[in-house]
C-alpha cells in the first residue's frame, strides 16, 4: 500500500525542520550551503505553488495536471478516501472547477515550505470563492498540503491532502472557519 511506504518519507521530511532552523541560526554571516541550495528551492515550490494558483483560477486543467506526478496520491474534501493516480485527480479537478461560472477567486495564507534533497513539503490555508453554475457565491477556507519530489530537475507533487474541520458532534464539516 503506497500510504504506508510514504509515511516513514513523512516523517523524516517534517523532521528535519528543527535541525534546519537550527543550522541557519549557526551565527554565520552566510548561510551554509545546503542552506542555499535549499533557499533556491524552496524559491521554486513557491514558483509551483503560484503556477498552480494562476492556473486553477483560470480553470486550466492541463496547466494544473501538468504539476502532479503520475502517481499522485490524493485525499480532497469530496468522495471517494482516495484519488489514485493523476488520471483521477484530473476528474476531481475537472468536477470541482466545473461548479464554478468565471474565475474562482484563490487567497492562500501561512503557506510553509520544507526542502530536504529531492523531497520538499508545503503547508497552509486556502481560500476557494466565487460564483458557483447556480448563481451562488461561495466561499470557503480549507487547509491544504502537498508533497513534492524532484524528477529530472522539476518538481511534481505526489501526495496532495485538502480538508475541512469537522464538527464530530453534527457529523458535519465546518465550512464558516477564518484564519
Amino acid at each position: 500500500m503506497r500510504t504506508t511506504s510514504f509515511l516513514p518519507l513523512l516523517a523524516a521530511v517534517l523532521m528535519a525542520v528543527p535541525a534546519r532552523a537550527q543550522a541557519q541560526g549557526n551565527g554565520s554571516s552566510r548561510p551554509p550551503a545546503a542552506s542555499r541550495d535549499s533557499n533556491s528551492d524552496e524559491a521554486a515550490i513557491h514558483r509551483w505553488v503560484d503556477r498552480w494558483a494562476k492556473a486553477f483560477r483560470a480553470h486550466d486543467l492541463d496547466g494544473i495536471m501538468a504539476l502532479y506526478a503520475p502517481e499522485v496520491v490524493a485525499y480532497d474534501v469530496v468522495p471517494p478516501l482516495q484519488f489514485s493516480g493523476r488520471e483521477a485527480y484530473r476528474k476531481d479537478y475537472s468536477e470541482f472547477l466545473a461548479q464554478y461560472d468565471g474565475p474562482i477567486d484563490l487567497e492562500i495564507r501561512e503557506l510553509r515550505i520544507l526542502v530536504d534533497g529531492n523531497l520538499a513539503y508545503a503547508a497552509g490555508l486556502e481560500r476557494i470563492g466565487g460564483v458557483l453554475k447556480d448563481g451562488q457565491r461561495s466561499d470557503v477556507w480549507v487547509r491544504f498540503t502537498s508533497i513534492f519530489r524532484r524528477r529530472g530537475g522539476r518538481w511534481l507533487d505526489i501526495h496532495d491532502h485538502v480538508s475541512v474541520p469537522a464538527d464530530f458532534g453534527t457529523g458535519k464539516a465546518v465550512l464558516d472557519l477564518k484564519p
